[in-house]
């Protein structure tokens, strides 16, 4: 009996995708469930009669590997992954391959790699975005960890994930350890950041121009014919146009209150441990805390009741002057985002491909659009780009967008319409595009109560000063340095 060119261990909805996703490119695939029932229901069910061999335990699944064996854990992150990596040493060989395709935290898995690869044996982590839809027909996949693992992987993940136009694959090598699972993580926060500006902007249609979930549905289906085109912005428009059996629209009876699971807050943490202002993904995921608040922001709205002031102008122009607004501040959420990456490839000694990244975001995931051919084409030209600012095509593009997103969100401060994202978006923007900011005082402060010194512009940088502001002080300094 031939043996399977991979194994698959963990048969939720994700799993068994990815299973026949190999299987319908030619592999045959071992799978493995710790509740073996799943097992037999799956391959006497939906893989009956395919290159799939249903394993009871971990020895037979390895038993029936083609060598290097590589087994693909789909399993809840955490502790989980830990104890079926222990398990598996226990049946694999030195030059086998575990792959955890989980949403693993990034340090976990520069960890794992390290231990993995201390018993002899290699390990990847790799994120796999495109949900359900995208792991059974192409997913955008991010593999880092072991590098000489790849060439083994390779050819199965390639054959498997999303295509681009041209037919280039949605997956290549990111990076050693922890460097798949840290860019997927910058994936999914970026997706809390699209995500908060696509909800921003329907509210300010909603309750500022009083647009109907018809109405709402036309705007977006337009939108995703111009430079937002985009997975997000085309589901967008399907949830507003969709009706239940009695005509209703669903999505005006969805509770107002959202959920997440972590790796939004993980992208916010990371900003924070680089110095990296990543103030559109936080803003989205405070987001999600405040609207988790329902109870309390009824009780509030009740006490501070007010009326949104109608938009008065012309319906038509301020509809585009806000599809605006969101491509200045989305293209601000990206940068921030890449910023965070090449902040942390330093820090982790990644060697990031970024025009590649976007290559892996065009397909497959759940941000894929038309747009990230443009970061790719940045970084293309340019690998050692500071900011996507700075590139020629994007310093172009904000040029002509950022009046209107000024007028977008001052309408929205008059009507008393939250826009968190696209604010946040627009303070970052006139901040890096700062020449002069205000730090001057906040470290005249500092010096001031703390003796924590200051650099002059009139002195070499590096120099620091403190000065006896009070004159009851002493010429004793602190120390500098950068928490």
């Amino acid at each position: 009996m031939k043996k399977a060119d991979i194994g698959l261990i963990g048969l939720a909805v994700m799993g068994e995708n990815l299973v026949m996703n190999m299987e319908s490119k030619g592999f045959t695939v071992a799978v493995y469930n710790r509740t073996v029932e799943k097992v037999d229901r799956f391959t006497s069910g939906r893989a009956a009669g395919k290159n799939i061999i249903g394993c009871h335990s971990l020895q037979e699944l390895a038993d029936n590997l083609a060598s290097p064996r590589k087994v693909f854990l789909m399993v809840k992150a955490g502790q989980a992954v830990d104890a079926f990596i222990d398990q598996l040493l226990g049946v694999l060989e030195p030059g086998d391959i575990i792959i955890d395709g989980g949403n693993s935290h990034f340090p976990d898995t520069i960890r794992r790699t390290s231990y993995v690869e201390s018993k002899g044996l290699y390990y990847i982590g790799c994120g796999v975005s495109g949900g359900e839809e995208g792991a059974l027909n192409g997913p955008s996949m991010m593999p880092g960890g072991s590098p000489a693992a790849w060439p083994y992987v390779a050819p199965i993940f390639q054959a498997i994930c999303a295509k681009v136009e041209d037919g280039s694959p949605c997956c290549d090598w990111v990076g050693e350890n922890g460097a798949g699972h840290f860019v997927k993580m910058v994936h999914n926060g970026i997706e809390y950041g699209d995500m908060q500006l696509i909800c921003e902007a329907y509210q300010l249609l909603r309750d500022g121009l009083g647009l109907s979930s018809a109405e709402l549905a036309d705007v977006f289906s337009a939108w995703n014919k111009t430079e937002l085109d985009s997975y997000l912005i085309e589901i967008t428009a399907n949830i507003l146009a969709y009706q239940d059996e009695n005509g209703e629209r669903t999505v005006e009876y969805i509770l107002d209150r959202a959920g997440q699971k972590g790796t939004g807050k993980w992208t916010a943490i990371a900003a924070l441990d680089e110095a990296v202002p990543l103030t559109l993904i936080n803003e989205a995921v405070y987001s999600r805390c405040l609207s988790a608040q329902k109870d309390e922001r009824v009780k509030a709205a009740a006490l501070y009741p007010r009326t949104i002031r109608t938009f008065g102008g012309d319906r038509e122009e301020f509809i585009e002057a806000i599809r605006k607004a969101l491509y200045a501040s989305k293209i601000v959420s990206y940068a921030q985002g890449y910023t965070l990456m090449r902040s942390a490839a330093g820090t982790y000694g990644w060697n990031l491909n970024y025009g590649g990244i976007a290559l892996m975001w065009r397909g497959g995931c759940i941000i894929r659009s038309v747009f990230l051919g443009k970061i790719k084409e940045a970084y293309d030209k340019n690998p050692a780009l500071e900011n996507l600012l700075m590139d020629d095509y994007f310093s172009a593009t904000m040029k002509t967008l950022v009046d209107s997103w000024r007028r977008v969100i001052a309408y929205a401060v008059s009507a008393g319409i939250p826009m968190p994202a696209f604010s946040s978006a627009l303070s970052w923007f006139d901040g890096y595009t700062s020449a002069s900011l205000p730090a001057n005082l906040l470290q005249a402060q500092r010096d001031y109560f703390g003796a924590h010194t200051y650099e002059r512009i009139d002195a070499p940088r590096g120099q620091y000063f403190h000065t006896n502001w009070t004159g009851h002080g002493g010429n004793t300094s602190a120390g500098t340095y950068n928490a």
